[in-house]
């Protein structure tokens, strides 16, 4: 699956799920036949893909496409959940299962980033970091910057313990992403990197959600729904020539 709404926008973008995974644990070599058959069906020819080695983070890495370690198709970074690139023959691709995939684009300026925000990232507010980075490092401007959210756990079957509640205890807007309910916390990560967003200055109307919930869609692989067996999804990301 893609986003028709990033391909409007300048951004070749595909989605992928259980006709794949991206873990390499279980997969190995595999991996490198996935990132090729992804080329394949989007008709590109990337001069490098970048991922990252994602352990909830709020490491965020510029891709060069002459930096980063070698990896099965392609380069990487280590201890990395976002990554941003200016280069528009480079493909960015991050894994998730329940996490949530944000991508941001600058239109303007040309620059492009990918952030896998689970709860972690997302409470160590991962997406505002690399908003703030885009800035910083290329000028962006925050009303010419497009936001996805891509699929993710759909907040009625995301319990939580009290402690992903504490940890979000910055959010002036907690409650409006936390649901209370039998004595259990439910989040929604949409509304918690929505809220993210929109507190940076990202205009609403430009800001997509994917209605897709990894939970509840059987193409899509899921962590709390299946287990030890879970796989994981990609997101792939390159801009437009």
């Amino acid at each position: 699956m893609n986003s028709d709404f990033l391909e409007k926008n300048g951004v070749i973008n595909y989605i992928s799920g259980k006709e794949m995974s991206f873990r390499t644990q279980k997969e190995g070599n595999k991996v490198k036949s996935y990132a090729q058959d992804i080329i394949k069906k989007l008709k590109i020819n990337p001069y490098e893909i970048y991922s990252c080695r994602q352990m909830h983070t709020d490491n965020i890495c510029y891709a060069s496409g002459e930096n980063g370690d070698d990896y099965f198709y392609g380069k990487y970074f280590d201890n990395t959940d976002a990554l941003i690139t200016d280069k528009k023959n480079i493909g960015l691709l991050i894994k998730f299962a329940d996490c949530t995939p944000v991508v941001l684009y600058d239109k303007s300026k040309k620059v492009l980033s990918i952030i896998h925000s689970g709860w972690r990232g997302s409470s160590k507010k991962i997406v505002e970091k690399t908003l703030i980075k885009m800035e910083k490092d290329f000028s962006c401007q925050r009303e010419s910057i497009i936001g996805f959210i891509g699929p993710t756990i759909d907040q009625e079957n995301y319990e939580v313990g009290e402690e992903v509640y504490d940890a979000f205890k910055s959010f002036k807007n907690r409650d409006s992403f936390f649901k209370y309910r039998n004595e259990k916390f439910y989040l929604s990560l949409i509304s918690a990197n929505l809220d993210l967003l929109t507190e940076q200055g990202l205009i609403r109307e430009n800001i997509k959600i994917s209605q897709k919930s990894t939970f509840l869609t059987e193409s899509l692989h899921s962590a709390r729904r299946d287990k030890e067996n879970y796989g994981l999804n990609s997101m792939f990301v390159m801009m437009k020539k």
